[in-house]
Parts: structure tokens; C-alpha cells; sequence
């Protein structure tokens, strides 16, 4: 049987988006690998963190390119945004509350890519007059992130439909962002 780490990385966010303090044992199981292949792989949970969190930051990268958030309306851009994150909100969902991370510089500096150029979309809204200037960018994009986040627990619980959640997202999103026309 051949070793797909993607999909291992995956489960094993999947999991510890839930339950931050599952075991190796248990990630190996949720992931249907042994517990040896696990450490082979990732020899212990800090390589398994660090790998998770190099390849959230990869994902969105990808993410972020494929929505053109540069190109266009912002509105409509922040709708591509969610669209094409969906596919990876579990990961969105383990990385936002995950803490290790934070000690991390290589993924630090992928975050830090990350939230500007969503900070960067938020401000063209703003310069542009769609979006409400009394929320600053970065807000915008830490609320975008938890809303993500939020809708991944959702999905993996039962409690709303995949096919649902991006436009969930965005009708909230939006919906708060919005300059009302006066």
C-alpha cells in the first residue's frame, strides 16, 4: 500500500480540528495507517504539526491564486475567496486554533503572506466604498478565517451541508462587510 501524506495530513487535520489533544495512536487510526507508519513518517507530533501547518499554508497559497482575489470586484472576489476554501476548511479549522503553530517561523511567514493579501482585498473594498470602513482589514480577514473555520466543524459534525457552506459563509461574510447605501 503506498503512502499518500496529503491525504494522511488531511484525516489528521480533520481530526485534530475537533480534538486538538487526540493521540498519535488515534490520528494513525483516523487516517487508516499503523501507528509505526505514522512515526516513520512523522517522528513525532511536533513534525506532524509542522508538516500540517507547512501544507495549510501551500493550500491556501493555491487558494488564494485560483480566486484571483487581485483581479476584479472585491465583492465577487471575496466570494472566489470562499468558494476556493472551502475544499480546505478543515485545514483552515485545525490551523486557526491551533497554537503550536505559532512558534513555527517558516509557517509564520506563510500566515503573514497569507493575511496580507487578504488584508490587501479587504482594503480595495474599502478604497472602493463596498465595504464598511469601520472594521479594519485584518478583522475582516481573522472573522473570514473563524467563519471558515466555523462552517469545516459544521460539515464534519452533521450539522450543515458541504454544498451549503461556502454560500453560508459568504451571505454572513458579506452581509456584516457591506456598506449599506445611504
Amino acid at each position: 500500500m503506498s503512502f499518500d501524506r496529503e491525504q494522511v495530513l488531511r484525516d489528521a487535520a480533520a481530526l485534530l480540528s475537533r480534538r486538538a489533544t487526540a493521540s498519535m495512536d488515534e490520528i494513525a487510526k483516523a487516517a487508516g495507517i499503523s501507528r509505526a507508519t505514522l512515526h516513520r513518517h512523522f517522528p513525532g507530533r511536533d513534525a506532524l504539526v509542522r508538516a500540517l501547518g507547512l501544507l495549510g499554508i501551500a493550500q491556501m497559497d493555491e487558494r488564494l491564486d485560483a480566486a484571483r482575489i487581485e483581479e476584479g470586484d472585491p465583492v465577487e472576489a471575496v466570494r472566489r475567496l470562499i468558494d476556493e476554501a472551502m475544499p480546505v476548511s478543515g485545514f483552515l479549522a485545525f490551523l486557526y486554533g491551533e497554537n503550536q503553530l505559532y512558534d513555527m517561523p517558516e509557517v509564520n511567514e506563510g500566515w503573514a503572506r497569507v493575511d496580507e493579501r487578504v488584508s490587501a482585498l479587504f482594503r480595495r473594498g474599502q478604497e472602493q466604498g463596498l465595504f464598511r470602513y469601520d472594521l479594519a482589514p485584518t478583522w475582516l480577514g481573522e472573522a473570514l478565517y473563524a467563519l471558515i473555520a466555523a462552517s469545516a466543524w459544521c460539515v464534519q459534525d452533521g450539522r450543515m451541508a458541504r454544498n451549503d457552506s461556502a454560500r453560508m459563509v459568504s451571505e454572513l461574510m458579506l452581509g456584516g462587510m457591506l456598506r449599506s447605501a445611504s
